[in-house]
């Protein structure tokens, strides 16, 4: 007896939640990537060539997600959100060190970069303009907390809508792929507007800390301990599978061959 459509698909196919977005966030932005890229004497040309390069891969990779149709391309929907983020911040570091102010790029800034275009409200009292200054408060656990909330609800609402494409894998791929590359680019022109700009970091505590009993720099370092043992974990996974291969490979090439009979 076969099984019902109703059986084979899922009617509801649940996608990212936002607490799961809101703890990608925070740890994504603990750790701010490093850049290879030497100060340009023509840093505008420069950063402009970045997010050039950077909408492009963006926009392949959030394509190439979207192409599993159906309820596999639901599952696809926060890998590919991180991986927007790294490109994205990644590009965001790269046209830091273009303007030569690396060193200036912290959490807020990085925050402010990736998510100001999608939750303009979570940073109003984060960030103030003041003539061509920027001032930046630094924000404590609570406050990222609040943050990455504001904007996980934000991208959980985008996502419903971008999950439905995931039924029209080509077509929906395309529209994915188109996203991907405004974005980056926003996230592009938030970015050299900031670092064009003069910026101020304000160190102030908040009453947020007091309620969640977190540090201030609580976060930062176990995101980063938790990043290590991972990475160490496949590192080791790795290395233990190429060790096993290579064994194998030399038990078989010393085991005699046996003679065929005359």
């Amino acid at each position: 007896m076969t099984k019902s459509s109703s059986q084979q698909v899922p009617a509801v196919i649940v996608p990212a939640e936002p607490g799961r977005i809101t703890a990608a966030i925070l740890d994504f932005v603990s750790e701010v990537p490093d850049s290879r890229i030497d100060t340009s004497k023509d840093p505008a040309n420069e950063a402009r060539r970045l997010a050039s390069r950077a909408a492009q891969r963006a926009a392949l990779t959030a394509g190439s997600l979207a192409l599993p149709p159906g309820p596999l391309g639901w599952l696809t929907l926060l890998p590919e959100l991180i991986a927007i983020w790294k490109i994205q911040g990644q590009m965001v570091s790269d046209i830091a060190a273009a303007y030569g102010r690396h060193a200036a790029l912290g959490r807020e800034q990085m925050m402010w970069c990736l998510f100001r275009h999608t939750a303009a409200q979570a940073f109003r009292d984060l960030v103030v303009r003041m003539g061509d200054r920027l001032i930046f408060r630094r924000m404590s656990w609570g406050v990222a907390q609040r943050v990455a909330r504001q904007v996980g609800v934000k991208l959980t609402q985008r996502t419903l809508s971008k999950g439905l494409s995931r039924w029209l894998p080509v077509v929906g791929a395309l529209g994915v792929g188109a996203y991907a590359y405004y974005d980056t680019r926003q996230v592009a022109s938030t970015a050299i507007e900031m670092f064009e700009s003069e910026m101020t970091i304000e160190d102030a505590a908040d009453a947020d800390d007091s309620a969640t009993g977190k540090p201030n720099a609580a976060p930062q370092p176990k995101a980063k301990t938790v990043r290590r043992v991972a990475d160490k974990l496949v590192d080791k996974a790795v290395a233990g599978a190429t060790r096993k291969l290579a064994s194998t490979a030399r038990k078989v090439a010393g085991k005699p061959r046996k003679k065929k009979p005359e």
